[in-house]
């Protein structure tokens, strides 16, 4: 692939307590790959689909977010920077190059000019041409936030979360490290359970992390690359998306909320406010209808403006931009993939922990994390201290696989209800009807994705978080079996590829098991 020198991506700063880094010179890369917006041509389907959503659509225009855009992507850039250098350990180079393209893409990280890496601060400071700095350092267990320009600090009070565990060390799985010496469940080809393992974590271009797979709740396979383990806290946007999901889920069981009432957002609490009928299942399966812009969108155009999609990665206050975006459709009635739900299913996270009368930052660890035997998970906030469900986080592969095993228990933990009975078989696992009325049955409730067009080499029952980049958990009802796999971004196409031949093998492997 041919390369191209950079415009200066770091100019070596050598003040006290700073550790400055020369960026390598990032390969050119297919446009189509990493620029916000460019797709092929619109098939049938596609144009479909974009028709189908024009008939339904109510009066209205969309506005993009205030500021600039190579400000707000650069923004992005230096988040995943932080995230990746500070949090998961890797070399700020290879951070540079290879991670996070989603809310920082390539073409937008050649403006820079100045990057510093401040390990005393842990901070990432990015300055644009015309002096415009963008920074992002870690506060608290808050994980890397993105300043607003011209500020210094953040509007609120960062804390620090410990796991309520005893010592990983001496605690058998799942609830610590301990793995059994036991046999292997009866009908398991341990060989083909190991080439399966290989072929998922794939050859050096899928740029694998970490592969970790469990049957009927026992870690059967795992890998990971070199100065990664089973502790580390990897890249994983969007698969963060059903970790929201199953908080409000977790709010649901407490007596918090139902399903089926409407979402009590409190900006949208006036007399008339159409967005009242807005459920909260209509928030988990992404057909609020709300109006935002996503490149995701079928009928999405860069040349329209910088999309509030990526905006909530880049420094406003996140729920407050989603809590006042208009109606674009009646809610249940068109899905689309956008980030302004699982937001907004995050700020319900934040009014559910206040009305029990509990810290919001420790809520998600003591009502779920350490039930499950969770210790490293950070998500992100924003500079109002909201925390960013939408897909800012870090998380282990283990801690993943373990929030996998939780919903093929349907809810089960040690004995314990955590999600309502019904929940996971009704809501997430059954595919959103907007979504099958735009003839695309692939999203089903909390933010988990289906298989239910058949594109996966598994059964159409299977079940996922997915992320950005080619993260993934993917669980299978049938064979009681969860396959994280989490690379860098760089490597997404060939991960990809990879796990999904491995996934072949891996069946094959489990064939005298019980599995179908």
């Amino acid at each position: 692939m041919p390369h191209r020198p950079l415009a200066p991506l770091t100019r070596l700063l050598q003040a006290t307590g700073v550790a400055a880094v020369t960026l390598m010179t990032l390969p050119m890369l297919p446009h189509a790959a990493y620029a916000q917006g460019a797709r092929p041509a619109r098939s049938a389907a596609t144009q479909r689909l974009i028709a189908r959503a024009d008939s339904l659509q109510l009066p209205g225009a969309w506005t993009p977010p205030p500021g600039d855009g190579l400000a707000h992507h650069i923004a992005g850039f230096a988040t995943t920077m932080c995230a990746a250098v500070f949090l998961t350990g890797l070399d700020p180079a290879d951070a540079a190059a290879n991670v996070g393209f989603f809310s920082g893409p390539v073409e937008y990280r050649r403006q820079v000019i100045d990057t510093v890496v401040d390990r005393a601060r842990r901070e990432i400071r990015l300055t644009l041409p015309g002096g415009v700095e963008r920074a992002a350092k870690v506060y608290g267990s808050q994980g890397c936030v993105t300043r607003s320009i011209g500020e210094d600090s953040v509007r609120f009070t960062p804390q620090v979360v410990t796991p309520n565990l005893p010592p990983a060390a001496s605690t058998p799985w799942p609830m610590g490290d301990v793995l059994p010496t036991t046999p292997w469940p009866a009908g398991v080809d341990s060989a083909l359970v190991a080439r399966a393992v290989n072929e998922i974590f794939g050859p050096a271009e899928a740029m694998t992390l970490g592969v970790v797979i469990t049957h009927k709740g026992r870690i059967i396979g795992e890998r990971y690359a070199p100065g990664i383990g089973i502790h580390t806290p990897l890249e994983s946007w969007s698969m963060g998306k059903s970790l929201t999901g199953t908080l409000v889920g977790r709010l649901i069981q407490m007596g918090v909320y139902r399903l089926d009432q409407p979402a009590p957002i409190p900006e949208w609490q006036q007399p008339g406010d159409p967005r009242q009928a807005i459920r909260i299942q209509d928030i988990l399966r992404m057909s609020s209808g709300l109006r935002i812009r996503a490149p995701q969108d079928p009928d999405y155009e860069a040349s329209l403006g910088y999309p509030d999609h990526l905006y909530y990665y880049t420094g406003p206050n996140a729920y407050q931009w989603a809590a006042t975006r208009p109606p674009q459709w009646a809610p249940n009635t068109v899905g689309r993939y956008r980030n302004t739900d699982p937001i907004l299913a995050s700020y319900l996270v934040k009014l559910g922990a206040a009305k029990l009368g509990q810290d919001y930052f420790s809520f998600p660890q003591r009502t779920l994390f350490d039930k499950l035997g969770m210790r490293d998970v950070v998500i992100w906030a924003d500079p109002a201290g909201n925390l960013l469900g939408n897909g800012g986080e870090v998380i282990a592969a283990r801690d993943w696989a373990r929030l996998g095993m939780l919903h093929l228990q349907d809810g089960v933990w040690n004995g314990e209800r955590l999600l309502p009975e019904g929940f996971v078989r009704e809501h997430v696992r059954t595919l959103a009807p907007a979504w099958v009325a735009d003839g695309r049955p692939q999203y089903g409730g909390a933010f988990f994705w289906i298989n239910g067009d058949g594109r996966e080499p598994m059964p159409r029952e299977a079940f996922a978080m997915l992320g950005a980049g080619g993260q993934s958990a993917w669980m299978i009802p049938s064979h009681d079996l969860v396959i994280v796999r989490i690379g860098k971004y760089r490597g997404s196409s060939a991960g990809e590829a990879a796990r999904r031949k491995g996934t072949v093998t891996l069946l094959q492997a489990l064939r005298g098991a019980g599995g179908r």
